[in-house]
């Protein structure tokens, strides 16, 4: 019987996908697997039975992803699987800022329990006349599953979108509408854009890349959404493009203390609700522990963000599943080509290697330097 630890609530369509095989534990030192959003993992000591962690969710900040690389315990994400929830959110923060939607209402509902509300309404409504989003151009930073899904939503609508990604591949190029202009540089986005919305993952490189230098380059009164992480703000320099009125609105899904103690009424923050549809949860727990499951019982390792990318299919013998630093990698695969084994397959990712075999009923002895976890899989 495997078992499968969860934390936060998980969707139960996405639970009810484990079999009879499993069964769900509340010490996570007894699991197999661990499911999770959003729970920060950080200080958590792993046991030596975890083999995997589905995150339902696309990233993985929360999670300790280089130590579990170290202990041989592959992390998923479901990429992909909250797009569409985000991408709605996204285009109506758009909608929020550009007619003045938040403002509005707070004003409607000082009127409450007042004479003539009507004519109150009509009196003050023209405080609140903003534009409209047809006919604007909107910059799209990082064209994944979720900054393609918003250009061609804002397509659709009647915008032009301008896109940009530091990682672009010829089979992503190939998604994309053809609508979309494609520059390889931000600095051919920043001054063209009335709106620019931000949709790449936080880490190293991208931590406070909307910066001063960034903000000098955009449009007077851009309209700025980030839908994505507030680490990719330089909250001083965010603050002083929106009060000298480089930026018009900031919309984010992630806010911090700076932002919300600024008080800034420019500032439109929503409590992370991107992923927050009833849609998105079921769908990234879905495929978390579908993921999870798979590694599980069969080995195979698919979106997994400290691990590559490698799967034999479904199992139908015993199958071996070696994690090695990628400097140990020849020697396993020396090994294993001993065996004479006839389905094997293999892949690296940066420091780590993976090599899934189907044994047969053959044995291996993989005592050597730099093995980090073997499994049989029976």
């Amino acid at each position: 019987m495997f078992k499968i630890g969860t934390f936060n609530k998980i969707s139960p369509v996405g639970l009810n996908k484990l079999t009879d095989a499993y069964a769900l534990v509340e010490n996570p030192d007894e699991a197999h697997g661990i499911i999770l959003r959003s729970y920060d993992m950080h200080e958590m000591e792993f046991s030596d039975n975890l083999l995997a962690i589905g995150r339902a969710g696309a990233g993985t900040n929360n999670v300790p992803v280089d130590r579990c690389a170290e202990q041989g315990i592959v992390v998923f994400n479901a990429p992909g699987a909250n797009a569409n929830a985000v991408k709605e959110l996204c285009i109506c923060g758009m909608i929020l800022a550009a007619r003045n939607v938040p403002e509005g209402y707070t004003w409607a509902k000082t009127l409450k329990g007042s004479e003539g509300v009507g004519k109150q309404i009509e009196k003050g409504k023209g405080q609140f006349a903003g534009t409209e989003i047809m006919g604007k151009t909107l910059g799209v930073i990082g064209l994944g599953a979720i900054g393609r899904l918003v250009a061609d939503a804002a397509i659709g609508l009647g915008m032009t979108v301008i896109g940009y990604d530091a990682f672009l591949t010829d089979a992503v190029r190939d998604m994309l509408n053809p609508e979309i202009t494609v520059v390889d540089d931000l600095a051919k986005l920043y001054p063209e854009c009335d709106y620019i919305s931000i949709h790449v993952p936080a880490n190293d490189a991208t931590k406070g890349m909307m910066n001063a230098e960034a903000f000098a380059q955009m449009k007077d009164g851009v309209m700025f959404m980030n839908f994505a992480r507030d680490k990719l703000m330089n909250d001083d320099d965010l603050l002083a493009a929106l009060e000298s009125g480089k930026v018009a609105k900031y919309v984010t899904d992630f806010a911090d203390d700076a932002v919300l103690n600024a008080d800034h009424p420019g500032i439109i923050v929503l409590p992370h609700l991107g992923a927050s549809s009833e849609e998105a949860e079921d769908n990234c727990a879905s495929m978390a522990v579908s993921q999870v499951m798979d590694y599980i019982e069969n080995g195979n390792i698919i979106n997994s963000v400290n691990m590559p990318r490698v799967s034999l299919g479904k199992k139908t013998c015993p199958r071996l599943s070696v994690i090695c630093k990628a400097n140990a990698a020849a020697d396993v695969l020396a090994k294993v080509a001993e065996l004479e084994l006839t389905n094997v397959a293999s892949g690296t990712r940066g420091e780590y290697s993976y090599i899934l075999a189907d044994l047969g009923d053959k044995k291996a002895d993989l005592k050597i330097a730099g093995v980090i976890k073997v499994r049989v899989i029976e």
